[in-house]
């Protein structure tokens, strides 16, 4: 199978081609970014399926991270990976990226649970929590930092993502402490397309995941709901 994975969640721009029957990555290419997704994006993937040498009618899918994260590089990402979709005719799901960044603590099936936590700002932060098989354990959230604290029932765990050290050094001093705190600032795209490799396209959706509504809203929208007021 040929992935084409797309990861624009956070302050990244990725892209990678995956084959899983050689079991590698073609290419790949990723951009450290906060913003300016919009404009980055559709060159990286150019230079990386060129790379691959792989055309986009031979892609057997696209894999694209729904969230949660920056709604704007959210909103590019989804919006470049059904558009391609769709022009090749390939079927296109979603994963979200706190399943990204939790997929490789899965694969090595270790006892502990999984946390991913997320940076979601103003002492905030996404978070879910799964078995060593992948089992959910905690359904994604975005809850105040202390209320991870509750996820310590299930025993020592192994702490990953953008704000894994947050909550690590806030973790309480009578709990387990964590086993692994692994804080990368993004999932791996590597890890990104081999999900979307084993996603199923009828339940994976490749829609926005974002837990909580943008900050700003609309002025037209807001305008309006003066007016009714």
């Amino acid at each position: 199978m040929l992935v084409l994975a797309i990861d624009t969640a956070l302050d990244f721009c990725a892209a990678a081609v995956l084959d899983t029957e050689a079991g590698a990555l073609l290419a790949q290419d990723t951009l450290t970014m906060n913003r300016g997704h919009a404009e980055s994006l559709m060159p990286l993937i150019a230079r990386v399926m060129a790379a691959s040498g792989v055309g986009y009618a031979a892609l057997d899918r696209v894999a694209v991270t729904t969230g949660p994260g920056s709604f704007t590089g959210l909103r590019v990402g989804i919006s470049a990976a059904r558009g391609i979709a769709l022009a090749a005719g390939k079927p296109v799901v979603g994963l979200t990226t706190l399943s990204a960044y939790a997929a490789p603590q899965v694969l090595r099936r270790l006892e502990e649970p999984i946390m991913s936590v997320i940076d979601a700002r103003h002492d905030h932060v996404y978070v879910q929590v799964v078995a060593g098989d992948g089992g959910m354990l905690m359904r994604p959230a975005v809850v105040p930092v202390a209320e991870t604290f509750a996820a310590a029932r299930f025993g020592a765990l192994r702490m990953v993502g953008n704000a894994a050290r947050l909550v690590a050094e806030r973790w309480p001093q009578d709990a387990e402490p964590p086993v692994l705190v692994d804080p990368q600032p993004g999932p791996d795209i590597h890890w990104v397309a081999w999900t979307g490799a084993a996603a199923a396209p009828a339940v994976a959706l490749a829609r926005p995941f974002y837990l909580r509504p943008p900050d700003a809203k609309p002025k037209a929208a807001s305008s309006a709901a003066g007016l009714h007021a």
